[in-house]
Order: structure tokens, then sequence, then C-alpha cells
């Protein structure tokens, strides 16, 4: 399936907590089943008076909100939940009640982000916070901070329980963000407009899909027009620029600039960009008040199959 590849690529690519080199292993998720596990998220809907409750899997991805219980039957050492909501929200996770053993060597740690491959979304470049403080151990904190909460529409939480009946119970809320900044896509297609009001900032839009990116309008407080160029020199000199990312991690630091655009223009401009994450990302002086609106795509077999066969690249194919 074309689709399930690049959650399978997210989910069964994650390195344990703090950068270590451990990766997840004894689970018998397969790539169609992290796939079904999303879509059946996705597709549920529940009335407003009900509380959607259900039991919480050492390896998860979660789009609901609702009340979860994770309750372990034997050792569980590695463990990550995965929670992602629409982009103009952010995640909200209530410890409702925590029967683990700290002194033991259980722990359960809520990052801002995601940690996928050993990489880090947002990257250190582009969130509002310095690593330490991203990671908030229930461990440390306990009833002095029940509620954590994301600053964008992705957060995940890491735990390890060693004894049988052990366990914790969460509630997840979705909160709206009126200006979301770093945002991870749940489809292969849709548009968004990324507004950045006067602050000194980077902000980044990904899609963990090969997709074409159509920028629609694109304003940065300048007159000139200028149309969509191939990332040579870039657009470093420039206070205020978009540029067009491709790779196969979640890091924007660590992946292929495509594209730039440093000046403001009225569309169309596109791009195919074979990549299993594609990224539109904006840097902000603070001077001006930045808006870009585009749209997105997934690219079909043939077409994957063109740019691979016009291009060099090992990794990622553009047209």
């Amino acid at each position: 399936m074309a689709l399930a590849a690049p959650v399978c690529l997210l989910l069964l690519s994650l390195r344990a907590l703090g950068g270590e080199s451990r990766y997840l292993e004894e689970h018998d998720i397969t790539p169609e089943g992290l796939f079904s596990l999303l879509n059946s998220e996705l597709k549920r809907e529940l009335s407003e008076q009900f509380v959607y409750r259900r039991s919480l899997r050492c390896l998860d991805m979660l789009v609901m909100e609702g009340q979860f219980t994770f309750t372990a039957d034997r050792p569980q050492l590695n463990c990550a939940a995965f929670f992602i909501g629409e982009p103009n929200e952010v995640i909200s996770i209530e410890y409702n009640a925590v029967n683990i053993d700290c002194a033991g060597g259980d722990f359960i740690k809520m990052f801002d982000g995601w940690v996928l491959k050993g990489e880090k979304f947002p990257s250190s470049q582009d969130h509002p916070f310095p690593l330490y403080e991203r990671y908030v151990d229930y461990c440390e904190t306990g009833s002095t901070r029940r509620i954590v909460r994301s600053s964008q529409n992705v957060a995940m939480i890491f735990f390890r329980i060693h004894g049988a009946g052990s366990g914790f119970t969460i509630t997840v809320t979705k909160l709206i963000n009126p200006f979301p900044c770093n945002v991870i896509s749940q489809s292969p297609e849709g548009s968004f407009t990324m507004v950045i009001p006067q602050q000194h900032k980077n902000c980044s839009f990904s899609i963990i899909y090969p997709v074409e990116i159509q920028i629609g309008e694109l304003s940065l407080g300048h007159l000139n027009d200028f149309p969509l160029k191939r990332s040579v020199s870039g657009c470093a000199g420039a206070g205020d620029f978009v540029e067009l990312l491709g790779g196969n991690g979640v890091d924007t630091s660590k992946m292929f600039p495509m594209a730039d655009l440093c000046y403001s223009f009225n569309g169309p401009a596109q791009m195919k960009i074979g990549c299993d994450n594609t990224v539109v990302r904006m840097v902000s002086s603070g001077k001006f008040i930045n808006r870009v609106t585009f749209q997105y795509r997934l690219l079909h077999r043939h077409e994957l199959e063109k740019l691979k066969g016009n291009n060099v690249e090992d990794f990622c194919f553009m047209e």
C-alpha cells in the first residue's frame, strides 16, 4: 500500500527516549496494521455527550480525544504513544490515575513533539523551547504537573513499566491554536494557510508522504514578484522566506532544500517532491505579517516512477 509506507517509516523507526540508540522491538504490528490503525482512529465518530474510552497499547497512535488506560500484563520496557490533532489544535494530556514504581525504574515521560528515527519534530531550530524543557517526566513532577500541553498538533509519551498490573490512565483533549506554527498533516491531501504575525520564529508544515505542493499566495512584506526557484545559493540572506524541503526523516535541519521563495508573489507555483516527508517551512524576522497559502496532494505511483527516472538523487526526486 502506497500510504502505509510513510506510517511504517515513522512508527517502526521510533528510537527510545533521550537520543538512546535502542529501538523498539518485540511488536507484531505490520505496515498494513499500522495504516489500518490510523484509519480506524480517523474515521471514528462519536456523539459529543460520550467520552471515548479504550485501552492503550504499548505502541499506539491516537487522533481521538478521550480517556485511555494502559495496564501492563508483563514488563513493558519500550513503549510509546503518539498523539496528533488537526493543524489548528494542540494536545492536552491529563494524568487521571498513575500506578507505577518510579523508584524501581518505571517512568512516563511526555515529549512536546515527536521523536522518530532519532530525529525530533519540530527541530530544535523551530521549537519555542529548548530541548530539555520539551521532556516532562511524571516521576519528577508528580502532582505539580498533572496536565501537560503540547506547543503544536503532535505530542507523545514514552513509558516503561516493569510490574504486571501497574499502569496509568490519561485523558486527551484538543485545544484550539489560533496561530498554528509547526504541524504534521494527518492526510496526504489538503490545503493550509500559515500566518506568522510579526513574530521572530520559524514554522514548518510537514506532510509525511510524497506530494505535489502548489503555492497559491506568498506575502513576505515585500512588493517584488519573484518566481519559485530551485535552491542553489538559497535565501539565507533574507530575513523572511519560505523553503520547500524533502527528506526521509522529520528533522527539518537535516532535510534537503528543494526550493526557496524569497519574495512575495501570487501563484500558482508548484513542485512535485518524491520524498517520504515534504515540508513547507517559513522563516520570519518578526518585521512583517508573513503568510503563505498552499495546496498539496499525494503523488500517484506513475508520477513517482517518472520522477525517479528523470533524476539521479538516491533518496528524493523532484520536478
